[in-house]
């Protein structure tokens, strides 16, 4: 698989989702974007751990759920200061609009009363901005960008109950990396999928 192409990862342990979050986190630069996407426990926030300490972030990473936003410092691979920001847009995106507003417009309202859209829109040279829950505003606020989507896949059924599988929050995860604008096209994705 060379540079540019959708990878997909078997990760089957919560070290294995940091390893992988601290492997992506060795490529990327100020200004980048990463979106994690998935179920609840589907594994955002022990990616983003990973992500972190990949950074050299020393501090606790936690959801910032109900913070919206949480900003971290640490250093880039080649020693350069790097600003992580961590958002969780899960709450973003009310349901009340204003007459004729869309929803990308209301996200993007929200963002700026929470100070976040300019960070978001144009991150700074030593800034790379971890978002969980954004699908819904990436493509207005981030057309270059890395998205990771995780999977968590159902309990295996009993046969004695019939029971339907449900999703559990242990075991294998499928990870899709996919990359979008010019700057993650010429990365070699199939190397961050690497163990």
């Amino acid at each position: 698989m060379g540079g540019g192409q959708t990878a997909t990862i078997e990760v089957p342990t919560d070290q294995a989702m940091r390893d992988l979050g601290a492997r992506i986190a060795g490529f990327v630069r100020g200004g980048d974007v990463i979106l994690l996407s998935g179920p609840l426990g589907a594994g955002k926030t022990t990616f983003a751990q990973g992500f972190g300490a990949g950074l050299g972030i020393s501090g606790p990473i936690v959801s910032p759920t109900f913070t919206i936003a949480r900003e971290l410092d640490g250093s880039f691979p080649d020693g350069r200061r790097a600003h992580l920001v961590h958002v969780d847009a899960y709450r973003l995106g009310g349901a009340s609009y204003a007459p004729g507003q869309d929803s990308v417009g209301r996200l993007l309202d929200e963002l700026e009363s929470l100070g976040l859209d300019e960070e978001l829109e144009d991150p700074g040279e030593d800034t790379v901005v971890l978002m969980e829950w954004g699908e819904q505003m990436a493509a207005a606020l981030a057309p270059e960008r890395l998205e990771v989507h995780i999977e968590r896949p159902p309990a295996p059924a009993s046969a004695a109950d019939g029971a339907d599988a449900a999703p559990t929050s242990e075991g294998m995860r499928l990870v899709r990396l996919v990359p979008v604008g010019r700057r993650w096209q010429t990365l070699p994705i199939a190397a961050l999928a690497r163990r």
